[in-house]
């Protein structure tokens, strides 16, 4: 009887131990940064395209006929490699004919030189006059003159029948053919006949508002950002179906205008393009490093929550273990994380992971979360994924 009398008294000794230890069991664990401020280059994600480092179009510099069309379209040519050629025929035919020219003139001066030598004797024994000495040095000048001018229509002819063959001003791809054999062509003509294109080194052409660039300038002025040294910024591609272009290239210059239509100025970099991935004319995304800020502040994109009225806000733990929330102002995401401009100071624990386990005001635990849990988690989403699809 004594021992069932106690029996109560003991059970209710355990009681304060249970409520503990359900108190306990109830704070929610949760995945969180602290916040530290480290060196971060400010990188712009601007709108470009492609355009080819040099454009050539073919034009032919005689007149005549095409007889062939030497090039594979679309293959790749060397600088002065044979493109077309023009009937060569009536152009060998001046060819000659200057020649000939040529050996007239040479017989001519030939003679007056022979001549002007004999008057030179007989001036010197006063056997002619000097008036006669001085017409025969005339004659001969003028002969030697008709030689040089014949000399001249013989190497224009000779260009000319040079020009019958049509080559490639410079390396690249030579695009399609805009005439074929039979057609008559004019020289200087504006139309071309084939166009080359420098494609192992290609152009991405961006632009950016100047009230970006505005905001960059003061920044940099007031020391809120840092200038990358000149030749430093690294310049990256986005292709159109979300791929980082694995060549890095170089900026090379910012346009000194501005476009009255749209506000925007012109900068451009240049990439190595060693596969011909890249051609004239693709729409690209440009990532451009513009600055670094000494002390910036990033968090994973994850962390950033959104308020009723659209504004970005954090979970943010207390010393004391207790869920705030805190407006935050964003700049730019970048690699995943969001640059936070106004709202966090260092030492703050930001919660990641887990915002299904409270609200704010709970008291919670926290544990330091890192890329790799971000990893594994995916990983295991995926794998739940395809286990029910199958």
């Amino acid at each position: 009887m004594l021992l069932a009398g106690l029996s109560p008294l003991l059970g209710g000794c355990d009681e304060p131990a249970t409520a503990e230890a359900s108190v306990k069991a109830v704070i929610p664990e949760v995945s969180v940064v602290t916040v530290v401020p480290k060196p971060h280059a400010i990188v712009r994600e601007l709108p470009g395209r492609i355009s080819p480092l040099r454009v050539a179009e073919v034009r032919p510099r005689v007149s005549g006929i095409i007889t062939k069309r030497l090039f594979q379209q679309g293959s790749e040519v060397k600088a002065g490699a044979s493109l077309y050629q023009i009937d060569p025929e009536p152009f060998a035919v001046e060819v000659q004919a200057a020649e000939a020219s040529l050996a007239k003139a040479n017989a001519v001066f030939e003679q007056a030189s022979h001549h002007a030598r004999r008057i030179e004797k007989l001036t010197a024994r006063h056997a002619t006059s000097e008036a006669e000495n001085e017409r025969a040095i005339a004659n001969m000048r003028q002969a030697a003159a008709d030689v040089a001018g014949r000399k001249a229509d013989l190497a224009r002819a000779r260009l000319h029948l040079d020009y019958t063959t049509i080559r490639a001003p410079i390396d690249g791809v030579v695009g399609a053919a805009q005439v074929t054999e039979g057609a008559l062509v004019i020289q200087n003509d504006a139309a071309s006949l084939a166009t080359v294109q420098q494609l192992d080194t290609i152009y991405a052409d961006f632009t950016q508002s100047v009230s970006e660039l505005n905001n960059l300038r003061r920044a940099f002025e007031t020391g809120e950002l840092e200038r990358i040294a000149p030749g430093a910024a690294k310049v990256r591609l986005v292709l159109d179906d979300g791929t980082l272009y694995p060549v890095p290239g170089k900026f090379l210059f910012s346009e000194a205008k501005v476009d009255a239509s749209t506000g925007q100025v012109t900068l451009r970099g240049e990439f190595t393009n060693p596969k011909r991935e890249l051609l004239p004319g693709m729409y690209v995304r440009v990532l451009l490093e513009q600055g670094v800020d000494s002390d910036a502040i990033a968090v994973p994109q994850q962390a950033v929550q959104r308020d009723a009225s659209g504004g970005s806000e954090v979970y943010v733990v207390r010393d004391d273990g207790r869920v705030i929330v805190r407006p935050i102002r964003t700049a730019a995401v970048q690699h995943g994380h969001s640059m936070v401009s106004h709202g966090l100071k260092a030492g703050d624990r930001v919660v990641v992971e887990g915002f299904q386990k409270f609200t704010a005001g709970d008291k919670v635990s926290a544990v330091m979360w890192t890329e790799a849990d971000a990893s594994r988690e995916t990983g295991a989403l995926a794998g739940e994924t395809a286990s029910a699809r199958r």
